[in-house]
């Protein structure tokens, strides 16, 4: 699990490519080496992937067919940087909100507004059947980050990015049309997922009904 407060960014110094499968290395800062094995769980962008090597601060990560195809993550090349935190430990504090490192979808970054001290982006989300989870006030992961949802329309969202976080993530270079890894809130999800099964049930029901009561007359 981890706590979307994003801990350091990292350089992918190089990839392995190979047949729908790679294996990147990246520069892991100082700070974040401390106890890091092999099979570790490190979020980059938000995604959780397994550590598979360790050279000094050379940490390799592979990456599956799936990781690919869902996240923003076959789009790097050398020199990129991504958002890193380790894995939560259960005395950490929880300043943002839990998080698995599963990404349900990309977005792309249509509008951003920029004021003295603070930036509003707005995201286009890349599978609309994700926007029903996405509720205003509520929690998303955008690559690794915990942010509060601010407003919402039918296929986009907003949120509101503070100084601190641009100096310390990789959203403060992001641009137009960039695509960002989003991980929906699990708690969202199943009362969303809940409420619509509840709703489902009881329309057939009443349809059940209706139609017996129909048949009868």
């Amino acid at each position: 699990m981890f706590t979307g407060i994003v801990q350091g960014t990292a350089e992918i110094v190089s990839i392995e490519e190979k047949d729908l499968f790679r294996t990147h290395i990246v520069k892991l800062p100082e700070a974040l080496l401390p106890g890091l094995a092999l099979g570790a769980s490190v979020a980059h962008n938000g995604c959780c992937l397994t550590v598979t090597a360790i050279d000094d601060d050379r940490v390799s990560f592979d990456l599956i067919k799936e990781t690919l195809r869902v996240t923003n993550l076959g789009n790097l090349r050398p020199g990129d940087v991504v958002n890193i935190e380790r894995a939560a430990k259960f005395s950490d504090e929880i300043g943002g909100h839990l998080m698995s490192g599963h990404i349900m979808t990309t977005a792309e970054i249509c509008k951003i507004i920029q004021s003295e001290n603070n930036r509003e982006v707005w995201f286009k989300i890349q599978d609309p059947a994700q926007m029903k989870y996405i509720l205003h006030k509520g929690f998303v992961g955008i690559d690794g980050i915990s942010l509060t949802v601010g407003d919402v329309t039918k296929t986009k969202f907003c949120v509101h990015l503070i100084p601190e976080t641009l100096e310390r993530t990789t959203l403060g270079a992001k641009t137009f049309g960039d695509l960002v890894n989003i991980e929906i809130d699990p708690h969202t999800q199943a009362i969303v997922d809940t409420v619509e099964r509840v709703l489902a049930q009881r329309e057939n029901a009443a349809i059940k009904t209706f139609t017996e009561q129909t048949v009868q007359e």
